[in-house]
């Protein structure tokens, strides 16, 4: 039977469930709107954890494992970067080695991590806000990434359609060869957009081993590079609907949690999978009308550029 307080426990753990999700896609959308494809979301958010996990453990500070996580991402990035950017590799193809690598390295270094915790992120409080019944548990109580992550989705969103830095981005994306003809350094913006992207991937782990679930585990992002991937496509290169598939993908994934208590005589083998089938089904009817993904997909996406 449906409760109050259930259904606050579930719409709250939704939000935790889809801000590693917000904070990595958003990181995806900026970079393929530059015309690059990053397919090395699921290495560099496991790199992220990991990196994020064991700096906080060592220092004790929150902020470094955050920052920490962000660098890592970087980093990665930048191999990736290097490889496509400037020894003109396949996009395709370079990602998923790079998914890898990720994978691989995740569990060298974290091998001396696995049983040990940290303390969780401490969730804000909000005077006389944070007490208001129903409202309060929903809105104000969560931790400080869940509301990072709302307002990058707002800051993206003005930066692509309001400033000249959204627009030469844009013009990037949609035509490297005309940008460069008329002065737009189109190799170092996609090696802006590309870090950037490996940042936010990299806070994105972070977030699952210092927030969601405060250890470290091999493998821990299960498949959630490859949903943030999938949700760019989702979101038609969008970020107000990175946001939404988000949040729907994370209400999915607490089915698996809440189910029972929901009266739902469901199997959990299938509770676990639902979240990876709802995003395949999603995919599928989007892509059913091609002039929906056409519409705002960058031309010059997934193909290098070499300047003349």
């Amino acid at each position: 039977m449906m409760t109050t307080e259930l259904l606050i426990a579930f719409l709250a753990s939704t939000a935790g469930a889809a801000t590693p999700l917000v904070v990595a896609s958003m990181g995806e959308l900026v970079t393929e709107r530059s015309g690059v494809l990053n397919l090395g979301m699921e290495g560099m958010m496991l790199i992220g954890a990991v990196v994020g996990f064991g700096v906080t453990l060592g220092t004790g500070s929150m902020a470094a494992g955050l920052l920490a996580a962000a660098a890592a991402g970087m980093l990665m990035s930048l191999i990736f970067g290097f490889l496509v950017l400037t020894l003109q590799t396949n996009q395709v193809a370079t990602g998923l080695a790079l998914t890898l690598f990720g994978i691989g390295a995740s569990a060298f270094i974290g091998q001396g991590f696995v049983g040990q915790t940290v303390a969780p992120m401490p969730h804000l409080h909000f005077p006389l806000l944070s007490e208001l019944p129903f409202v309060g548990p929903l809105l104000f109580r969560f931790d400080a990434m869940v509301y990072a992550s709302v307002a990058l989705v707002v800051a993206i969103g003005w930066m692509l359609a309001r400033t000249r830095l959204g627009l030469i981005i844009r013009a990037v994306g949609e035509s490297p060869h005309s940008a460069h003809a008329i002065g737009f350094p189109v190799i170092g913006l996609r090696y802006g957009t590309v870090l950037f992207g490996g940042a936010l991937a990299g806070l994105g782990g972070a977030y699952l081993s210092l927030a969601l679930t405060p250890m470290w585990v091999e493998g821990m992002t299960a498949g959630r590079g490859w949903i943030a991937l999938a949700q760019v496509v989702f979101a038609t290169w969008k970020p107000r609907g990175v946001l939404v598939g988000a949040y729907l993908f994370g209400g999915v994934t607490m089915l698996q949690f809440h189910g029972q208590g929901m009266g739902l005589a469901i199997p959990s083998e299938f509770l676990s999978m639902l979240p990876y089938l709802a995003t395949i089904v999603v995919l599928v009817i989007i892509c059913r009308n091609p002039q929906t993904i056409l519409l705002n997909k960058p031309m010059s996406l997934g193909q290098n550029f070499k300047p003349d």
